[in-house]
């Protein structure tokens, strides 16, 4: 087999073998293959496509490339959740120890954030003493316990498409359904799901900015899972405007911890009961999605959840007080007010620029190497529909510097007001089986 040969087949539009996806993935994992080949591959994907049977093929070669986590020594159905990335989006935070409070296996690893925050390893690191390093039979064990861990990526997991991904990232073949979709579902399948729940945001703070793309990613995924052996589901959500109302690592913790005392924002509520509860019937603990998402409210309201998390942070290392005190999270040094320069209705709020904002407060990595300020970030006073007046706060920035001028520029400049009442998109477009 050579590679100049499947470069030119897929550049000609036809289907490469299970053989030759394999001999192109093992290749390129032992640098058996170079980069300037892959990349031209990868532009032929970009332009041609893949087949279903090409995509799953493609996830389980890079699956196959490194570690895979054997879970099955944990009891139950173990289902994961995965989020395509928005701004202020903490859902996993919320949700997982509202689905452990159930009974339903949560073993999750997580990664880093590159962006405008941290990811939810480093949000759970605002937590003193939190540690997301177990071994293998301490993560086991304690899904079996507590019904949840969360640790990080081990180094072995999919090298394959960290490899692929870098690449991609410099050769403009990012913006691929084929190879996005296999990226999730190949580091999903490695860590040992047995059913996978996506969250694919779609608006001005997502990766897809139209609802018909993120249907066609979501759609990919779900097949791809299909064809693994894996029960899929994937949740369409809007992300036109930051989810909750935080953004940064310790305020996102503290929204979290008031939603599961019954208090966080709508929709964060309305979205982690839509995903909690495709994950609740998926492992078989509801006779359906509106009884468990009953079961869900339930645990918030009967404090089994709150119970949840305690226990999974001082499983942990974590101090389970911060949840009766969030005062004990990372705390800023300065708040500061931004004001609305005129009166109006919320018509829009540009997602992409409150995440740039947190990123310039500290609350996020813009290279790889950058380090993350836990204790600032944005809280937002108005969302889209709300009405306010010329003078009032639109947002606080928690910030460790005084001189914030730039970032209270880029939040202002994220709002748009007018005169008239303004109707909200919905939260969720819709739900791929």
């Amino acid at each position: 087999m050579r590679m100049v040969d499947l470069i030119e087949k897929k550049r000609d539009g036809q289907a490469l073998t299970d053989e030759e996806i394999n001999f192109i993935i093992q290749g390129y994992t032992k640098d058996e293959i170079p980069d300037y080949q892959i990349s031209a591959l990868a532009m032929a994907i970009y332009f041609q496509d893949m087949n279903a049977k090409e995509r799953a093929r493609l996830t389980m070669a890079m699956v196959e490339s490194g570690d895979q986590l054997d879970l099955s020594s944990i009891e139950g159905i173990k289902v994961d959740k995965h989020s395509t990335g928005g701004v202020g989006d903490k859902t996993t935070i919320a949700l997982a120890p509202l689905v452990a409070a159930l009974g339903v296996p949560v073993a999750k690893m997580s990664g880093r954030g590159l962006g405008h925050t941290g990811g939810t390893i480093d949000k759970l690191e605002s937590v003193p003493g939190f540690s997301v390093e177990l071994t293998t039979n301490d993560f086991i064990q304690q899904v079996n316990q507590h019904k949840l861990a969360v640790v990080g990526q081990t180094a072995n997991l999919t090298p394959a498409d960290k490899k692929l991904y870098g690449l991609r990232d410099v050769t403009g073949t990012v913006n691929s359904i084929p190879l996005i979709a296999s990226s999730v579902m190949s580091k999903k399948i490695a860590s040992g799901a047995d059913a996978i729940v996506l969250d694919v945001k779609v608006g001005s703070g997502a990766f897809m900015k139209e609802v018909d793309q993120a249907n066609e990613l979501a759609t990919a995924m779900v097949e791809i899972g299909k064809k693994l052996g894996r029960q899929t589901v994937a949740i369409i959500s809007d992300m036109n405007q930051p989810l909750g109302r935080t953004v940064g690592n310790a305020l996102e913790i503290r929204e979290a911890i008031e939603l599961l005392k019954g208090e966080g924002p709508k929709d964060l509520h309305e979205l982690c009961l839509e995903l909690g509860s495709q994950m609740v019937y998926l492992a078989g603990k509801a006779k359906d999605l509106a009884d468990a998402k009953k079961q869900i409210q339930s645990v918030i309201e009967n404090g089994k959840a709150i119970e949840s998390l305690k226990n999974f942070l001082e499983a942990q290392g974590g101090d389970p007080s911060v949840v009766d005190d969030t005062n004990k999270l990372p705390q800023a040094k300065h708040l500061v007010e931004v004001l609305a320069e005129k009166s109006g209705y919320v018509e829009k709020i540009t997602a992409d620029k409150i995440g740039t904002a947190a990123m310039k407060l500290g609350a996020g990595r813009a290279t790889k190497d950058s380090s993350i300020d836990l204790a600032v970030g944005i809280e937002l006073h108005k969302k889209i529909g709300d009405y306010v007046e010329a003078g009032q706060a639109l947002a606080t920035l928690h910030s460790n510097n005084e001189q914030v001028e730039e970032v209270k520029s880029i939040v202002k400049e994220a709002y748009t007001m007018i005169n008239d009442k303004v109707e909200q998109n919905p939260l969720i477009y819709d739900t791929i089986h």
